[in-house]
């Protein structure tokens, strides 16, 4: 079941890609590295379903299976996600606002490596410390979203940002969902099997990456439809 589940999201990844490929050949406006970011996401997190459907990318650690692909992959992904959403924040600005985007990544780099370490340690206690590490990282995130990264996005037209709101609104209440897991798993309370964890994050991911680009990458085509966006 769980193999049926990492195949299922390869698939995904790899319609997602071709969606974003296709869009990219007729942009509206849209500048074009939001199209190769929106690419990227799938392609990287489905080459690391693809090794795990296969097989690998796990191994044996504190009694239970740790699935290290996954964090590969939400490592480039998660980061990829984040500056998508700040090239949001500043589509209609005449510059990016690098020194936050460098902050999201940063945050969420530390982020992902403490969940890597805690599902690899096995004593409780300090299991439960890392863990929470990467919960400070991830409030970090949050508020980096939702403090200068929404003062940019309130410089620019209504319209766009508006397009921001609806896009970080979606992105905080589907990021919640990972650490909710991973605490339910066989890496926390052990609440859930591993072919259920595995089957939560699949669904999780599939909207969470594939689902909210073409969300925002749609809202800003419209944008364009209307003659709103401004390409910068």
């Amino acid at each position: 079941m769980t193999d049926w589940w990492l195949w299922l999201y390869v698939c995904a990844m790899a319609a997602g890609a071709l969606l974003f490929v296709r869009w990219q050949a007729n942009p509206r406006g849209v500048p074009k590295v939001e199209y190769r970011v929106a690419i990227a996401i799938p392609l990287w997190s489905g080459l690391w379903y693809l090794v795990m459907a296969l097989g690998g990318g796990r191994v044996e650690a504190a009694g239970h299976p740790v699935y290290w692909a996954r964090y590969v992959d939400w490592v480039v992904t998660a980061s990829l996600l984040l500056v998508a959403l700040a090239l949001t924040a500043t589509h209609a600005l005449p510059g990016r606002c690098g020194r936050v985007m460098a902050a999201l990544v940063g945050a969420n780099v530390v982020m992902i490596l403490s969940g890597l370490l805690a599902d690899l340690t096995v004593d409780a206690f300090t299991r439960y410390a890392v863990f929470a590490v990467g919960v400070v990282a991830f409030l970090v995130v949050y508020g980096l979203i939702w403090g200068p990264l929404r003062a940019h996005a309130h410089r620019q037209p209504e319209r766009h940002t508006a397009v921001f709101l609806e896009a970080a609104v979606l992105l905080s209440v589907l990021w919640i969902g990972y650490p909710v897991i991973w605490l339910l798993s066989p890496s926390g309370f052990d609440m859930l099997g591993s072919a259920t964890t595995s089957v939560l994050f699949v669904g999780l991911s599939i909207i969470s990456k594939v689902g909210w680009s073409i969300v925002d990458l749609g809202r800003l085509r419209a944008l364009s439809d209307r003659g709103q966006l401004t390409v910068v």
